[in-house]
């Protein structure tokens, strides 16, 4: 039987002392760029930044590497869109909140490489006359989904919950029928196969009055301030003590709010790409993205019912 050599790292004691009186060599790093050797280089990145200045210039590169982040996302919603398309199932979104907390540019990203034969964007404003008259719930049944379909509405049957009890636009009787119906007409919908995710976004009062601020003195933004909108801060109580009661009596396992807290915007946006994502049993293309949302983010309708109630005990009053 011949001998078998076997190989091991092991060294002898002797060999070992004498590697490691040997000098380290340090592995060559990559060489040191400054900043200023990056702008001798670009000369455009260079008069971008003499014209808007530096701040300007890097929070625009920020925004322009967070948009790259949604991406990965962004392809996800893709495939869930082809899942829909394939099992002729439907879809409904709603994206609820107060006014500047985000939901507009959520949608656009959500939306962005969708294919628009297969979604739409429901923005419904003030109901005609003739729809006064109609049952409540029947200008937004004309606007659900087909089969591999999935809408999105900015703004949705909640605004019976929150908007029109507080501005009058609906009597006590009205707003009383609505907060007992909704929770059966959403749980007949899920029955029939509709998957249902209902997203509320959550800003706090200064972040708001940032936001509004900003829309006043801006040209472009200036088309987003209604008169509903100039009344939120001082209504600001009221639709905190809407928003507590919608939460508490609609919040359903069948069909349950999602808090999104949205003072950062990108936060808020890709959190609630998770939160989609996560609510259609769609064979996901990238195993190696996080789906699992932050929990400092998105948060159930329930446990922020709670977290409310401890406030008002604590503070007094609610301040969320």
């Amino acid at each position: 039987m011949t001998d078998k050599v076997i190989k091991t790292n092991f060294q002898p004691a002797q060999a070992a002392a004498e590697k490691t009186n040997e000098p380290d060599v340090e592995p060559e790093s990559a060489p040191f760029i400054s900043a200023e050797d990056i702008l001798s280089e670009n000369e455009d990145l260079k008069a971008l930044i003499e014209q808007y200045g530096g701040k300007k210039v890097a929070s625009t590169l920020q925004k322009a590497q967070q948009e790259t982040t949604l991406k990965p996302f962004q392809a996800e919603l893709i495939l869930l869109q082809k899942y829909l398309e394939e099992t002729k199932r439907r879809m409904i979104i709603l994206f609820e909140g107060r006014d500047a907390s985000g939901k507009g540019g959520t949608i656009r990203r959500v939306t962005r490489y969708m294919n628009e034969k297969h979604y739409r964007v429901v923005a419904l404003g003030k109901p005609s006359d003739a729809q006064r008259t109609q049952w409540f719930f029947q200008r937004y049944v004309e606007q659900f989904p087909r089969g591999g379909e999935v809408v999105l509405f900015d703004r949705s049957w909640y605004n019976r919950a929150m908007v029109e009890p507080i501005f009058g636009f609906c009597t006590p009787e009205e707003y009383k029928i609505f907060m007992k119906g909704v929770v059966g007409f959403e749980k007949d919908l899920v029955r029939q196969g509709t998957i249902l995710v209902k997203l509320y976004f959550s800003v706090t009062k200064g972040e708001q009055a940032y936001r509004f601020n900003r829309r006043k003195n801006d040209a472009l933004r200036q088309w987003k301030l209604s008169e509903v909108d100039l009344q939120a801060q001082e209504r600001w109580d009221d639709f905190t003590n809407q928003k507590y009661e919608m939460l508490k009596r609609t919040h359903s396992n069948h069909a349950p709010w999602t808090v999104i807290r949205s003072n950062n915007k990108h936060e808020a946006r890709l959190n609630a790409m998770r939160t989609i994502l996560n609510s259609v049993p769609y064979e996901r293309g990238n195993q190696e993205l996080d789906y699992v949302p932050n929990p400092e983010i998105v948060i159930s309708g329930s446990r922020e019912v709670e977290q409310m109630e401890a406030e008002r005990i604590r503070r007094g009053k609610f301040t969320y």
